[in-house]
């Protein structure tokens, strides 16, 4: 297997620049994920790794060795793509194998190759079928196949699940991670859905308008992301974002007060003023906690079975989703009174960026941050 580096990437269109300055390191056999939204260039950039598309600007290596001008099929690289392509004329053996008979591998090692990658995708029963005989999720695991067989030193998947329905996007998502187990090979993985970022990877990168915002592990970007673009996209339910309704000095401390919140960030001269106060849903409680935020104008509540999702208004009109566990009896209109964590709360910057987070209170109703 193979790892591979971006150094100062850049993809330009014309007088359109789509990638800006990419710079990463994928360990060989790392699974790593792209994420962001539509338009961000994830999948240009996948591309470019694949030699699909040319760069512009910097270097790619793969295995140690610049990549930038050699042919796609001399790269060691297999391709899934969001389309199953697979040759409707053609029975599922056939379709893992044209690649191969192509190249003009023998016989019997392409037998071997296209049976051994059937027996690991649970694909023996099916060999004979045509693609219009198979389910979605069989004919998705013919298209992994078909790039198993080549025995690639690092796969590419471009959004592979974004044509299954829900059940069938889970039950693909655990193949692919026990896929990944089993072979040990390097995998890039493009997505939009962040819950297969968190699920899937080893490293997620988070892009937007083509610049890489954050890189690090699922729970890194989770617990310390680096912005608010990162940390509203990463988590579901999004994180709440709330402005202070002040910020200022006293006593030559830098205090915040949101609704009943007061927060005391540090000292004159070594802290900075938060715009923005970040809160996970899941991290604020009902009824009780260490610090009182204020009471919630309960606007709407959706029942999801395991955990009800309560859509509320502050009494300064900024709205607040709270998730607590189970199937609460709460309906539109209720008051309910919202508590947190200091240390589970994030402050950005106006310009967005993640500011050192609050310690734990050291008065009631105070929290200190030195």
């Amino acid at each position: 297997m193979s790892g591979l580096a971006l150094d100062h990437v850049f993809k330009r269109f014309g007088n359109l620049t789509v990638l800006r300055d990419v710079n990463l390191t994928v360990a060989p056999g790392e699974f790593v994920v792209f994420v962001g939204p539509s338009g961000c260039g994830k999948s240009t950039l996948l591309r470019m790794i694949a030699g699909l598309e040319t760069i512009s600007d910097g270097e790619l290596q793969i295995g140690g060795a610049r990549m930038n001008d050699v042919p796609a099929a001399q790269r060691g690289i297999a391709m899934v793509f969001q389309s199953y392509a697979l040759y409707p004329h053609m029975n599922v053996y056939r379709n893992m194998a044209f690649a191969l008979e192509t190249a003009r591998m023998p016989k019997a090692e392409i037998d071997a190759r296209v049976r051994r990658a059937a027996a690991v995708l649970q694909l023996d029963h099916l060999l004979t079928r045509k693609p219009k005989e198979l389910s979605g999720g069989q004919r998705q695991r013919v298209a992994i196949g078909r790039a198993i067989v080549r025995d690639p030193d690092i796969f590419l998947f471009d959004e592979p699940l974004s044509n299954l329905d829900a059940e069938l996007r889970v039950q693909m998502r655990l193949e692919i991670a026990e896929l990944h187990r089993r072979l040990g090979n390097t995998m890039i993985y493009v997505t939009h859905d962040q819950v297969e970022a968190m699920t899937l990877a080893d490293k997620i990168v988070v892009l937007r308008a083509g610049q890489v915002e954050q890189i690090g592990s699922p729970l890194e970007l989770y617990n310390t992301p680096a912005n608010q673009f990162v940390a509203g996209f990463i988590g579901s339910p999004k994180m709440n974002m709330l402005r202070p309704s002040s910020t200022h000095f006293e006593d030559g401390e830098l205090r915040l007060e949101l609704g009943d919140l007061r927060l005391l960030l540090g000292r004159r001269g070594g802290a900075e003023a938060p715009a923005a106060l970040g809160i996970r849903p899941e991290h604020l409680r009902v009824g009780s906690g260490t610090l009182k935020l204020g009471e919630i104008s309960v606007q709407q509540v959706e029942h999801l079975g395991s955990a009800s999702l309560v859509h509320g208004r502050l009494p300064d009109k900024q709205n607040l989703v709270v998730q607590l566990e189970g199937q609460q009896r709460i309906g539109i209109g209720d008051c309910l009174p919202v508590f947190l964590e200091p240390a589970n709360c994030h402050l950005f910057r106006e310009d967005g960026a993640a500011l050192p987070r609050p310690a734990q209170p050291a008065l009631e109703g105070t929290a200190y941050a030195h």
